[in-house]
């Protein structure tokens, strides 16, 4: 239950803005429209993210923002490098299709990025900064995440953050009309402390 996630609210979480070495991640505004529906309307990019439709047009982004805008299920925000958008990543506080979560809320980390910036490792730096985010603000002891067993690249960036691999499931992907089979992952918060500790230990050596 969205009521049961602890302090700061969703609403609060939302209106965050995260910056990293190369990125900054904000909030999604009706402004972005145009640049988040000419990054989205890739069959590559929709056929390994469960809820994409293709293709994507700018209703399908304004009818996204004002969904958020409207208190939706999720804690989305636009990863831009120098000034342009270059993709979305983001918490899903829904439970899940094939997980039981019976005694606390669910979270799952997704992310995309527009195919011209794959491989610059944006999708590794923004997933760390959410990853971070969650950790250090909402009291939850695990985080989840999926890719799909053809995209390698994408469980490298889940590996590289920690993720430990938990099985196989199968998930529906809109773009597809079928269900696909997803690598499963958990990250939980002693691995992640336990990450952060050996990191910022190796840079203060360095």
């Amino acid at each position: 239950m969205l009521q049961d996630i602890p302090t700061p609210t969703l609403r609060e979480a939302r209106a965050c803005v995260l910056e990293t070495e190369r990125l900054t991640l904000r909030k999604p505004t009706l402004a972005d429209v145009k640049a988040i529906a000419r990054l989205a309307n890739d069959r590559r990019i929709a056929e390994n993210t469960r809820r994409l439709p293709h293709p994507y047009t700018q209703d399908d982004a304004i009818d996204f923002v004002r969904a958020l805008g409207a208190g939706g299920r999720e804690t989305v925000f636009l990863i831009e490098n120098n000034h342009t958008p270059i993709g979305m990543v983001g918490i899903d506080w829904r439970k899940p299709d094939g997980i039981d979560w019976r005694e606390e809320t669910a979270a799952e980390l997704g992310y995309w990025l527009g195919v011209d910036h794959w491989g610059q490792g944006f999708g590794t730096e923004a997933a760390r900064a959410v990853i971070d985010y969650f950790f250090e603000e909402f009291d939850l002891d695990q985080l989840i995440a999926g890719a799909r067993v053809v995209n390698p690249s994408s469980r490298n960036i889940l590996e590289k953050c920690g993720f430990q691999w938990s099985g196989v499931e199968l998930h529906r992907f809109e773009a597809l009309g079928s269900s696909s089979p997803v690598d499963a992952f958990r990250l939980s918060r002693g691995v992640w402390a336990s990450l952060k500790s050996w990191n910022s230990s190796k840079r203060r050596e360095s």
